[in-house]
């Protein structure tokens, strides 16, 4: 937890200092309500700053901290992430630890028809970085 409060005091200085640096923010929609994923692994460069965060804690840390979703078997599950990544990598952490890769369609992806708890991971790329983003979801 002080890793991650320390990574977000420093990014908020460094953007602060020089204005400059503007990493992104991922959102995932449902229902028509948007809820602010939670920011992992963020490498970024940009006006010659690098910022690297790579100790931030472990996925389910990370999903902890993050209002767990209700939602139905099979509901759309619709991402927006600033600054338009070229490349989107969804993966879907399993109860049992397993992971698999999510296929994604328009910025959307559809929750499993089976029940259960659920961790994603969206990991995008743009040419100045590349950032990963987590989210929790229980499946009625």
């Amino acid at each position: 937890m002080k890793k991650l409060v320390l990574s977000t005091l420093l990014i908020t200085f460094l953007h602060g200092c020089n204005g400059s640096i503007s990493n992104p923010e991922g959102k995932v929609i449902v229902a028509g309500e948007q809820y602010v994923m939670i920011p992992h692994e963020l490498e970024w460069s940009e006006d010659n700053i690098e910022i690297k965060d790579l100790g931030s804690p472990d996925i389910d840390t990370l999903a902890d901290e993050f209002p767990t979703l209700e939602v139905e078997k099979g509901e759309s599950l619709k991402f927006d992430i600033d600054q338009n990544p070229l490349s989107i990598t969804v993966i879907q952490w399993n109860e049992d630890g397993s992971s698999d890769i999510v296929e994604m369609d328009d910025n959307q992806i559809t929750a499993p028809t089976n029940e259960g708890y659920y961790i994603y991971e969206l990991k995008a790329t743009w040419d100045k970085g590349k950032e990963s983003f987590i989210f929790d979801v229980d499946v009625r």
